[in-house]
């Protein structure tokens, strides 16, 4: 796994990343979400050894400045537009894999596996943004590294490049490597992500599985629904669970399909629906970082409501 040990970065005054500790395990795509400005870029330099501070990032227990060829440990795209413009595309993957050891055939093959095989001799500089993600996403995989880092890999794809995203992810993540990327589509990292890292103005904010993350969101819920509406809010109103009506039954609060289950069932009271809501990833994460985001957009109505 990679762990990462109390990584710090401070500007002068400003703290950048504030005693950061977590891990990224192999077989797990690990999500790494924040608001603008939380530090999510610092915190993945600062793992690389790109950027200076303290503390310390291990890549199974070593350093990655210990490995003969960092490449072969960590594929990393920080920057999508991190090439020479004026070389071709198979000219740019050839350069690295040159520098690595790496066979000229490697360079072809992961040219066809992110979809650049037919502009492979034109050059990047006049590429998309989502033509170059995928370049950069072919030099961080060039030598078939255990471990990936990617810092908002989808900017600029398609629709269908998002969904090549995400299946690539997952795979690579499934073969025993880990997999570590930042993005704010957070439906997509809902779709891909098995454990969650979040951050605030530095700080951190969650780490855990991405169930866990969403059932604990204050929007989680248990929609239930029985014939006799009265006597279920009775039995309800002597629970810690907050509850409201719902259409034709209650949605209750910090509750679990089991306990309202049992609850019922002891009181011989039938259930004729019963159905887990969770809040989404999106719910959950704005929920966690409400009070850490630096910068705050207003709608039209609100900006109204503040001038008058």
């Amino acid at each position: 796994m990679i762990q990462v040990r109390n990584i710090r970065k401070h500007y002068r005054k400003k703290v950048a990343v504030d005693d950061l500790s977590f891990t990224v395990q192999t077989g797990k795509v690990t999500g790494f979400l924040g608001p603008n400005g939380a530090g999510k870029s610092t915190t993945m330099r600062l793992m690389l050894g790109l950027d200076h501070g303290t503390g310390s990032t291990l890549y199974d227990e070593k350093p990655l400045q210990s490995y003969a060829d960092p490449a072969q440990v960590v594929g990393v795209l920080l920057e999508a537009k991190a090439f020479h413009p004026t070389r071709t595309a198979r000219n740019h993957l050839q350069v690295l894999a040159d520098a690595s050891g790496i066979p000229s055939a490697r360079v072809a093959e992961v040219l066809d596996i992110v979809g650049l095989s037919d502009v492979a001799n034109k050059r990047p500089g006049k590429f998309s943004l989502g033509m170059s993600q995928r370049l950069g996403i072919a030099a961080a995989i060039l030598g078939k590294p255990k471990y990936l880092l990617l810092d908002e890999p989808a900017n600029g794809l398609d629709p269908e490049g998002i969904a090549w995203l995400r299946q690539f992810i997952t795979d690579y993540a499934a073969q025993g490597n880990g997999v570590f990327i930042s993005s704010h589509l957070l439906s997509e990292m809902s779709q891909m992500a098995d454990d969650i890292v979040v951050i605030g103005k530095g700080k951190m904010i969650a780490h855990g599985s991405v169930h866990d993350l969403v059932a604990k969101s204050k929007h989680s819920a248990v929609f239930v629904r029985t014939h006799d509406q009265a006597e279920l809010k009775k039995l309800l109103a002597k629970t810690p669970h907050p509850f409201e009506a719902e259409g034709k039954g209650l949605l209750v609060r910090g509750a679990t399909t089991d306990e309202i289950g049992e609850l019922l069932f002891a009181k011989s009271v039938a259930v004729l629906e019963l159905e887990k809501r969770d809040a989404s990833l999106e719910e959950a994460f704005l929920e966690l970082t409400e009070t850490a985001t630096e910068y705050h957009a207003h709608t039209q109505t609100e900006a109204a409501k503040e001038n008058n």
